[in-house]
Order: C-alpha cells, then sequence, then structure tokens
C-alpha cells in the first residue's frame, strides 16, 4: 500500500508508526527543506515539496493529511476528487458546514475517509470504553478529563482561539462517544500573557455530567498530563499519566470499588500505532471504519461550539 503523508509536524507521529511497518510505502510532503531532510534521515522515506504530483499520482492509495487545521477539509475534498481514500487528522473542518460538505463528497464516491480521533484507540480508553458498554462498575454518572501541557510544539501557541480545536476536542469526543450529546454546555477560559491559556467545558445529561479541562499555561519542566477520572454507581477508573511522548504510553489504570483499589494493566498497542492499524485493515477488507465521518461529527459540532464560546466578547466604542 503506497502512501502520501502530508505536513511534517504532526505528520512525525504517523510517520514513526509506518516506519515499524513492512507493508507500507510512504512518501511525505512538506514545504521545508530541513524538516523533510529530519523525516528523510530518520525513517528513510521518499520526500517531496510536489504536492500536485502526489495527487495526480495514480499507484497512491491514501493520502494522510497531517497539515494546518485550516487546511483539512480542502485536502479531504482534493484527495477524494482524486479517488483516494483519506486519513484527516483532527479536527476535520473549522465549521460544520465544510464536514458536511466532506461528507457528502464521500457518501457520493467509494472512497473511504478516517478521522484521527487516536484517543478512542489508546489502551486505558478503550478499557473505559469496555467498562461503560458492559455495565462492569453500573451507570456511568460522571466524567472528568483533563489535560495539562507546556508549550512543546513550535507553532502552536494554544491560546483561547485554538485550545478547543487543538486540545481538547479528543476529550470531548470521548464525552461523545460515552454519554452522546449533552443538554447544555458551559465554559469558562482564559488566556495566558503572550502564549498558552487554559479552558474548561462542563456538559450536562439527564442522569449524568461530565468536565472536560485543558491547560497550555504549564511550564517546560512540567511537561504533559492528564487522564480521566469516571464515576460509576458501583465503582470508579482512574487513569492519569505524565510525560507524553517520554516513556511511552501509560496504560494502567486503577479501580475503585465496594471490594477495595486494584491496578489494572490495559492490554493493546498505543493510541497512534492502534489507529494506524486500523485505518490499514480497514483499507484490506479486514475491519469496519469506527473513525468514520458519521461518527465524528457530534464531537466536531461540540466543539466548535465550546471553541465560540472561549472567544472574548467584541468590546463596544465608548460612547463620547
Amino acid at each position: 500500500m503506497k502512501i502520501a503523508l502530508l505536513g511534517t509536524g504532526f505528520g512525525q507521529a504517523h510517520a514513526a508508526v509506518y516506519a515499524g511497518r513492512g507493508d507500507v510505502e510512504v512518501v511525505v510532503f512538506g514545504r521545508t527543506p530541513a524538516a523533510l531532510a529530519r523525516i528523510r534521515d530518520s525513517h528513510g522515506f521518499s520526500t517531496t515539496t510536489d504536492l500536485d504530483g502526489l495527487y495526480d499520482d495514480p499507484t497512491i492509495d491514501l493520502i494522510d493529511i497531517c497539515l494546518p487545521t485550516a487546511l483539512h477539509a480542502e485536502h479531504t475534498l482534493r484527495a477524494l476528487a482524486a479517488g483516494k481514500h483519506v486519513l484527516c487528522e483532527l479536527p476535520l473542518a473549522l465549521t460544520m458546514s465544510d464536514a458536511e460538505q466532506v461528507t457528502a463528497a464521500a457518501e457520493a464516491g467509494d472512497r473511504q475517509v478516517f478521522v484521527d480521533m487516536f484517543d478512542r484507540f489508546g489502551p486505558a480508553n478503550r478499557l473505559l470504553f469496555d467498562a461503560v458498554h458492559a455495565g462492569t462498575y453500573g451507570r456511568l454518572v460522571a466524567l472528568e478529563l483533563d489535560m495539562h501541557t507546556a508549550l512543546r510544539w513550535p507553532g502552536y501557541d494554544l491560546r483561547l482561539d485554538s485550545i478547543a480545536l487543538d486540545v481538547m476536542h479528543g476529550d470531548l469526543d470521548i464525552v461523545t462517544q460515552l454519554l452522546g450529546v449533552p443538554e447544555s454546555v458551559s465554559t469558562t477560559g482564559v488566556a495566558g500573557g503572550q502564549r498558552g491559556s487554559t479552558a474548561h467545558a462542563v456538559l450536562t445529561y439527564p442522569a449524568a455530567t461530565a468536565r472536560v479541562s485543558a491547560s497550555a499555561l504549564m511550564p517546560d519542566a512540567y511537561g504533559s498530563r492528564g487522564g480521566y477520572r469516571a464515576t460509576f454507581t458501583d465503582g470508579v477508573l482512574e487513569h492519569y499519566f505524565g510525560e507524553v511522548g517520554e516513556d511511552g504510553e501509560d496504560t494502567t489504570v486503577v479501580e475503585y470499588t465496594a471490594a477495595g483499589r486494584r491496578v489494572l494493566t490495559a492490554q493493546g498497542s498505543d493510541s497512534y500505532t492502534a489507529m494506524i492499524e486500523h485505518v490499514l485493515a480497514c483499507l484490506r477488507g479486514e475491519a469496519d471504519n469506527r473513525i468514520a465521518l458519521s461518527s465524528v461529527l457530534d464531537a466536531l459540532a461540540l466543539t466548535l461550539d465550546v471553541h465560540h464560546a472561549l472567544q472574548p466578547e467584541p468590546r463596544s466604542a465608548p460612547v463620547r
């Protein structure tokens, strides 16, 4: 299978997974020669600055879009028009009208579109999903998800105009996967000085509540830390991790029930590896698409609502 990977920023996480596989051929597009050289030297992939040539190449099966968010919908539509399957980094689009246009284009053809909801595939999150669906601890009544990080990604300031889309979207997707669309949402946010911000969203349901919090105000020494606490009628599951990307993905989940405290170890590949394994299995006809367009639209609409609510109100000019 031949894959065109577009982008050398978040694309590095995808490239690292592809490099460990012997069943794919990858060519990487980018605009910065130094970034392309790093990927070429690290993984041995072919690289190019000719984007049009990739879309015109009949041997390419999958376009993997890791470009800036504002370009996601445009390039998904272009890939579909070129007859390619698509893996698009989250979020799919910056407006629901763009997302609906992508959906219509996909439904009109026979190519598959995957949206990189990698958080659905993390071992610790899979354990939570399984517990909810099986009713292992009764009914889920409260879900809290947190992500606190230093600014570790050049070019991403993660202020209030981007923190919902770039940090909270994955957690909001987990909430909608487990509890559905909320009855109401309330948000608060505070901007940092020059960079970073902190934001919180509280979601209410008929018999449950959820909170999603994110902060990009942490010092470099803090790294990235986060996780979840899920409270059920008959127990609690808690998973928190630190230093993402330093020592691999933490798969430890702690169970609290009337019987006491028990440490569980979730099994499976890390979230990015499992997500890409799933995409390739779908393209081989061995699995059904679990990150299809229809499965991500509720979370996108919710994330866009939170995003718009976090924007500062325009100030009126003083009356003279």
